[in-house]
């Protein structure tokens, strides 16, 4: 008599919040002695349940106490046997062991007379039921399906879909009795029947296809907005596997969209539209014309619904729902993220040759107060919709070149690399936009601000790379007067901030756009190969000493085209010669010393762009970074050969030569052309060219050679 209440527990542990713990730990063990004390009646024990129940949805575990569970769900009181099955139904799970114990208490409860004990014990059995339990009362339960008392009848039809996920091999053959249920006399049942099938059908509509007259049949004949909604969405699964069922539905599906003031009914019956019944123009229409009061609607949820369906019919009907094109665009003004998102999708699908540019424009306007992911996904998308397709909506590459660079300029960009992707990608397939295109990267170059930004943001580093990489290809688009402004921009001490990869792109590009001047500056220019001389013959003539005074004769010149070439420093000591070009590479051909000379003046574009590569490579030559400081020595030494070349004479041979290098074009490659390329015969891509077994014992023959 002297035991506590579950009101006394409360009480007791808000007035206990700084010792919690301590007073549940006796409260618990005070449960336990109500449970185990033989003396204790079942409504103490029902009363320790209880108590142990509201303290397992507090987090404390109960499981040690799932057989005193078991004692009070036998209680043949019906408030203490409620109390058991609350308590199994929070606490009990597959692992527990004493649900075994429930198979024939479960059973006694279905046969009682007492339609409220029938429910409880059905309930308990839909939370706990295990594999076991299912295979053992399946059969209990299609007989409870058949009851004269419908609130038995509808929990029986209810639990009957968790005993077919334990146990499917109870499905087949139950199935008619459950069939039946859909034409029960009471509405509550074919409710409860119609939620199991449409549950079932989720996973394989072909199997409830036979179903689909009685289930039209249900949706003229009821009232019941729920179990309308359940027909629909059923209905709506059914559609693509039976056309004909489409077309019947057309004419129930209009008269509901038009008369009822439901809105999720109506919603469903809209979604059914979308995606099983689009052929039937004018349910579409009719369907979307329902959908702009959603979207026009204050009620957030609402507009969200409305934008969502219309990107179902956007797979099918893009015309239809681009005709609300100045409504969608509105959306993208809305305050909440991810209608902003669907209204984003929508567009993409409204995109035509004629509308691209205006749509685009808006998108601009939205980019420039947009923040954070929402402004990368718009972003995104205006490139997603001028690309789509090859580029097929774009009339105007000189218009879509300057929306890039307009995004390139705008601060805290981070869509940098699909920006320079299609600056180059545009670039180098469409010829007849390169003059434009090489002039617009020559801004992005000269651009201090877009410099300071790069040097701060590896994205925009990236369409910097983009914009050296292009001019340098393509220099020859360069007006006159012009190149020596881009090397120094090229070569500019900002460049040293940038990231490694974009510094030595800028330094590599330097390079191209001097053989590129020459090639304009002398565009009739001999090639070396127009003279019949190799590459070692023209650095050889290079670093040949001045020719002798008038009165010494001449020395006798080797004939051109041999492969080792001796040429005379002095009258008195031939020097060594000079390696063949091929074998050592031009950087070491050309790190043989030059006869002392006095300085030529630079002249012409040559002279200006060589006179900025030496007084600004040495930056780059003593970079941090390996890539650039090898590219900028190379480049350098190159430098110095071609000023060898003034001093002899030489210039446009070196010239054309190095040209060569240059000459050709590089063309677009298709992302999947790799997979077209035969394998040769006999070549395995599969197999490792070594394994490292044959590798260890080499290095260990290695050590041994050494040791001794």
């Amino acid at each position: 008599m002297f035991e506590k209440t579950l009101s006394d527990l409360v009480k007791g542990l808000r007035s206990n919040k700084r010792r919690e713990s301590e007073f549940v730990s006796k409260c618990i063990a005070e449960i336990k002695d109500e449970l185990s004390g033989k003396d204790k009646s079942q409504q103490v024990k029902a009363n320790a349940v209880l108590k142990l129940t509201y303290l397992q949805m507090l987090g404390y575990d109960m499981s040690w106490a799932s057989f005193y569970i078991v004692e009070v769900m036998s209680s043949p009181g019906f408030a203490q046997k409620r109390i058991g099955y609350l308590g199994a139904s929070v606490s009990y799970n597959d692992d527990t062991e004493v649900v075994l114990l429930c198979t024939n208490m479960f059973k006694k409860d279905f046969s009682s007379s007492q339609q409220y004990e029938v429910g409880l014990a059905i309930n308990c059995l839909a939370n706990i039921c295990t594999t076991d339990l299912a295979r053992d009362l399946v059969s209990d339960v299609v007989t409870l399906m058949g009851s004269n008392r419908a609130y038995v009848r509808k929990k029986a039809v209810l639990v009957m879909y968790k005993i077919f996920l334990k146990f499917p091999d109870a499905l087949r053959p139950s199935f008619p009795k459950l069939k039946e249920k859909l034409e029960d006399r009471d509405t509550s049942a074919v409710s409860c029947a119609v939620n199991v099938i449409c549950e079932l059908a989720r996973k394989n509509p072909q199997n409830y296809l036979a179903l689909a007259p009685l289930f039209f049949k249900l949706l003229t004949v009821t009232a019941n907005n729920w179990m309308l909604i359940k027909i629909v969405k059923l209905l709506g699964a059914l559609c693509p596997l039976e056309p004909r069922l489409g077309k019947k539905l057309v004419e129930p599906l209009t008269n509901i969209i038009q008369t009822t003031p439901a809105k999720s009914l109506l919603y469903e019956c809209i979604h059914t539209v979308s995606v099983g019944m689009t052929q039937h123009l004018a349910i579409v229409q009719l369907s979307m014309e329902k959908l702009k009061g959603f979207v026009e609607d204050e009620d957030q949820n609402l507009k969200y619904l409305g934008l969502l369906a219309m990107g179902n019919f956007m797979k099918v009907h893009p015309r239809v729902v681009s005709e609300h094109k100045i409504m969608i665009l509105k959306c993208l003004d809305d305050e909440d993220t991810t209608i902003k998102h669907r209204a984003l999708d929508l567009v993409s699908g409204m995109i035509t040759r004629k509308n691209l540019q205006d749509i685009v424009r808006i998108l601009m306007d939205h980019v420039t107060g947009a923040e954070g992911a929402f402004r990368t996904t718009l972003v995104d998308k205006i490139i997603e919709v001028c690309s789509a397709n090859g580029y097929a909506a774009v009339t105007s590459f000189e218009w879509y070149i300057s929306i890039l660079c307009k995004l390139a300029r705008m601060p805290g960009m981070s869509n940098g690399r699909q920006i320079k992707q299609q600056l180059m990608d545009v670039i180098i397939r469409v010829k007849m936009v390169r003059p434009f295109g090489i002039k617009s990267m020559i801004e992005l170059l000269e651009d201090d601000e877009m410099f300071s930004q790069s040097s701060r943001d590896v994205a925009a580093a990236e369409i910097m790379y983009a914009s050296a990489w292009l001019v340098g290809e393509f220099a020859h688009f360069l007006e006159d007067g012009s190149h020596t402004g881009v090397m120094k921009a090229l070569l500019s001490p900002k460049a040293l901030t940038l990231p490694e990869h974009v510094q030595a792109v800028y330094v590599h590009n330097a390079l191209k756009l001097l053989v590129s001047a020459s090639r304009t500056s002398n565009p009739s220019g001999a090639s070396a190969e127009k003279h019949g001389a190799s590459t070692g013959d023209l650095l050889g003539d290079m670093d040949a000493a001045p020719p002798a005074p008038a009165a010494s004769p001449p020395p006798k010149q080797p004939e051109l085209g041999q492969t080792d070439i001796d040429i005379l420093l002095s009258d008195a000591a031939p020097a060594p010669p000079i390696p063949d070009a091929s074998e050592v590479g031009i950087a070491a051909v050309a790190s043989i010393p030059a006869p002392e000379a006095a300085a030529i003046p630079a002249s012409g574009v040559i002279g200006e762009l060589v006179e900025v590569l030496e007084g600004r490579l040495g930056d780059f030559a003593s970079s941090r970074f390996v890539e650039v400081q090898e590219r900028a020595v190379v480049c350098k030494e190159i430098v110095e050969m071609v000023k060898r070349a003034q001093q002899q004479g030489q210039q446009e041979r070196l010239m054309g030569e190095l040209q060569a290098l240059f000459a050709e074009e590089l063309n677009p490659v298709a992302p999947k052309a790799q997979s077209k390329v035969p394998v040769p015969e006999g070549v395995d891509l599969d197999t490792a060219l070594y394994s490292e077994e044959e590798e260890e014992p080499e290095q260990e023959e290695s050590e041994e050679e050494e040791e001794e």
